[in-house]
């Protein structure tokens, strides 16, 4: 078994409980990690052997600019059952984590994040 990342990812999303956040959009940034459960030594240099990091971007990408769900909780759920639909005899735990990097609260913090497993 072995990971695959992503780190990093930035998108502008038009989710939020707030109609504002929906309308303006905002920021968010996604970091993802998947366990392939395949032996390595199967994998002898052949693309096809493995799985395509490009597949979850392109996946995660569409979701989030379709999505106007309301809270980052269930688009980070979303994101984890399309991932595994890619290749459901081969990905095990996917794992999201969820950064909006500007919310409407009054206070001074970086951002707020969640993290999600499955």
């Amino acid at each position: 078994m072995y990971k695959v990342k992503i780190n990093n990812m930035r998108f502008h999303s038009h989710i939020g409980v707030y109609q504002e956040e929906k309308k303006l959009g905002q920021n968010i940034e996604i970091n993802l990690v998947v366990d392939f459960n395949i032996d390595e030594t199967t994998i002898k240099d052949r693309v096809e052997r493995t799985i395509s990091y490009a597949a979850f971007y392109t996946v995660i990408a569409e979701i989030v600019k379709n999505s106007q769900v309301n809270l980052i909780e269930t688009l980070a759920l979303e994101i984890i059952n399309e991932i595994k639909k890619i290749d459901q005899e081969h990905i095990g735990t996917v794992k999201v984590n969820l950064k909006k990097l500007a919310v409407p609260i009054d206070g001074i913090f970086d951002n707020v994040e969640i993290e999600m497993e499955r």
